[in-house]
């Protein structure tokens, strides 16, 4: 069985849209040299860099209590 995962078709883009529908967009600017010192911390704690910044900004929220 092949893996047809990065083939574009129509019907593709059109998921991708309907997804990309659902998210906002952040930009975060970083040191110089800070981004793979993060992507290595997201690495070793098994999570894609996206994921881990979001869990380390709702843990600062959490824990400085400031989502009250």
């Amino acid at each position: 069985m092949s893996d047809n995962k990065g083939t574009y078709t129509p019907a593709r883009a059109e998921y991708i849209k309907k997804h990309m529908e659902k998210l906002d967009d952040i930009k975060v600017r970083v040191p110089k040299g800070k981004r793979e010192y993060y992507k290595k911390a997201a690495e070793k704690a098994g999570l894609s860099l996206n994921s881990f910044a979001i869990r380390a900004m709702d843990y600062l929220i959490e824990m400085e209590n400031l989502d009250k």
